[in-house]
């Protein structure tokens, strides 16, 4: 099995041999424009031949990045008259708090935004029939005018989708391509505007993000693959090409998914079910909570300003603060980290592709935390730390009156601050107490920053994964397949139809069902999960009601009125701590979510091999610069530790796709996974 993770500075492969329990790993820089050219470099590196893998998964950018950087296709819109400009007018929002206008250009100009006569109203009712000649006029006008895909989104569509599904099926006779996207079935649910935006922004990437992957699949096949090649849902599921390359909006947060996915699975497996991850690659610091085995699930996001995706998502936090994230002093003469990065090209100043501006691997080199003879990605053979020292200088040190080790300090320490502050968003200000919780550092640049995140956040214990660097590539190889489904029903919970809603549980089961067994895949087993948005009437915010449901053969028993209100009471009452006396109830939508359980791998597998020690896998002494001084600083090879092996601070712990370090008054700890577990020395 190989996952594999394209990252914005560089391309993550793992590789599993399930019949020897082996792993091996690849690191190399993630290509621009084309990202296939690192993704099968990358699978190169991994050694393995193809015609002998089973499985290939994929957690990609490519969405993420079109979405950044506005270079997703040409597309049109077809919408009911009076509504074009949904996408433009957004939530009356506006970029910036301060100031008369805001400017705010959607992805799709207003001039190939185009209306056709048709009404549904919101309880259904077909008011004006679609003007079917209008639809082709308005197909062919967008055609002349270049477009590659186009939405049809018509207001109310969820309620009652017949006028949307007659255009749709006319549009798809004579639209040169897949490339039509309804928003019926992209996003059956109340609110026209996040449907509006994400069916948009769905056609806005199916052109790339399906030429993307079909590049792969043909590239893979050519090379003799013939397994299942999948893709990483931002919801931290799989899903098969060809669902990808439909939906290609749900991989808006692929990459970093899969990485919480796999943190959750090694954090269970060695004890622990509440956990902080904080995954640092070259361009940024994704930062995730997992509660009780839980990941946390947002219903929508924003992927930049106006640019609202509505589907079920891992919640992530994302700071630019990646190792390759640029250090700079502002005209106040303050000390900022990022959001610019250097990604991979050209990279940090050390890399000497042309960089001149110092960011926080340059300021890791300064402080010997990182060994410039040895760097992880990238085919370089070694670093340049003395250009990397100049630069600081240069762009720091001099502004601020500061040493070249004080700069590069306090680069590193501006950075510490933005992880934690990361880090207390999703715990602090959500009511948990990090105290409760362990720290899971990875990315290439995670582990570095372990002891710091114990000592700014106050969390317990850090737990370093076997291989950081490429924890997401591992998820990869982890993550079950899922298939999502919503529908609104907007009715008060004494007149919901039960047998409608019975009705609509066993559509969407059904349909994830044969969803799972048209990918091909093995499944260790299957689950469902249905729940229903829910609020008192007058509420705008509603609560998730886990929906309790028994399924026979396939086949589910409806819920009763009493079972959806008894379920209500006890969610609102968890969340909230009281119920509204006398308050009517009312249901807006059903969620149902269809999961196919991937096997697991043994995660001892990737332990350490019995026979080395301590003393074996230290490979030396260097001086190390932490808390303001120069320290002589025990190196180990981490990868050589035996189980049980205890490493007292200051070391630092060096392995092919990362470098962890353990600072004074902290130890590591290698338990029976081969994780590091890090934590404080009994009286520091």
């Amino acid at each position: 099995m190989i996952g594999v993770d394209v990252g914005g500075t560089f391309t993550d492969v793992f590789v599993l041999n399930e019949s020897t329990g082996k792993a091996s790993v690849a690191k190399v820089p993630t290509s621009r424009p084309d990202q296939s050219a690192g993704f099968l470099s990358g699978i190169a590196q991994g050694g393995d031949n193809l015609a002998d893998v089973a499985t290939v998964v994929h957690g990609t950018t490519a969405g993420t990045n079109a979405l950044l950087e506005r270079k997703g296709a040409r597309i049109g819109i077809i919408t009911t008259e009076g509504f074009r400009d949904v996408l433009e007018m957004r939530r009356r929002d506006r970029p910036n708090t301060w100031g008369l206008r805001g400017n705010f250009e959607p992805v799709v100009s207003r001039e190939l935004r185009l209306e056709v006569p048709e009404r549904t109203l919101a309880d259904g009712t077909v008011h004006t029939d679609v003007d079917e000649a209008a639809v082709q006029a308005a197909a062919q006008q967008l055609l002349d005018a270049g477009c590659l895909a186009v939405a049809v989104m018509f207001v109310n569509s969820y309620a009652n989708p017949a006028n949307e599904k007659r255009a749709v099926a006319l549009l798809r006779e004579m639209w040169p391509n897949p490339h039509v996207s309804a928003s019926y079935e992209i996003l059956p649910e109340i609110r026209e505007f996040e449907r509006f935006s994400t069916t948009a922004l769905n056609a806005y990437l199916q052109p790339e993000v399906s030429g993307y992957l079909h590049r792969l699949d043909n590239a893979l096949a050519t090379n003799g693959f013939g397994g299942e090649f999948l893709i990483v849902q931002s919801n931290g599921g799989v899903m098969a090409v060809d669902t990808a390359c439909r939906l290609p909006v749900r991989t808006a947060l692929s990459g970093p998914a899969a990485g919480v996915i796999a943190a959750g699975y090694i954090a269970e497996c060695a004890g622990f079910s509440n956990v902080i991850t904080g995954d640092m690659g070259g361009t940024s610091f994704d930062v995730s909570l997992i509660a009780e085995g839980q990941t946390v699930l947002a219903p929508q996001t924003s992927i930049d300003f106006g640019m609202v995706v509505r589907t079920p998502m891992i919640e992530i936090a994302t700071i630019g603060a990646g190792g390759g994230s640029i250090a700079w002093v502002d005209k106040g003469g303050l000390l900022n980290i990022g959001p610019e990065s250097a990604g991979s090209d050209p990279g940090p100043v050390a890399y000497a592709r042309g960089n001149t501006r110092p960011t926080v691997t340059d300021a890791n080199i300064v402080l010997a935390r990182i060994d410039p003879d040895r760097p992880i990605g990238g085919g370089l053979k070694t670093l340049d730390a003395a250009a990397a020292r100049q630069a600081i200088d240069a762009h720091i040190g001099k502004p601020l009156g500061l040493s070249t080790e004080e700069a590069a300090e306090a680069i590193i320490r501006v950075a510490n601050s933005r992880m934690a502050g990361a880090i207390r968003l999703v715990s602090i200000e959500r009511g948990f107490e990090p105290r409760n919780f362990v720290f899971m550092p990875f990315g290439g640049g995670g582990a570095l920053h372990a002891g710091a995140m114990l000592h700014d956040v106050g969390i317990g214990r850090a737990i370093v994964p076997r291989y950081p660097g490429v924890t997401s590539a591992m998820g990869c190889v982890i993550a079950d397949m899922r298939q999502d489904f919503v529908q609104t029903i907007n009715a008060l919970t004494k007149d919901v139809d039960v047998d409608a809603l019975g009705a609509l549980m066993q559509a969407h089961l059904d349909e994830g069902l044969q969803m799972l067994d048209a990918a091909g895949v093995v499944f260790a087993g299957r689950e469902w999960v249905f729940e229903l948005d829910m609020a008192y009437l007058g509420q705008t915010h509603t609560v998730a009601v886990p929906l309790p449901v028994t399924v026979a053969d396939g086949q589910i028993a409806n819920p009763s009125r009493d079972d959806i209100t008894a379920a209500f009471d006890e969610t609102y009452r968890r969340v909230y701590g009281r119920l509204l006396s006398g308050g009517v109830t009312r249901v807006l939508n059903l969620r149902s979510s269809v999961i196919g359980k991937r096997p697991k791998f043994d995660l001892e597998t990737l332990a350490p091999v019995a026979g080395s020690s301590v003393e074996t896998a230290r490979s030396g002494v260097r001086s190390v610069y932490l808390a303001g001084a120069w320290h002589e600083t025990a190196i180990f090879r981490r990868l050589e530790l035996p189980v049980g092996a205890v490493v007292s601070g200051p070391a630092i712990l060096e392995q092919p796709d990362t470098t962890i370090l353990i600072e004074p008054g902290l130890k590591g700890t290698v338990d029976r996974f081969g994780n590091v577990i890090i934590e404080r020395e009994e009286g520091a």
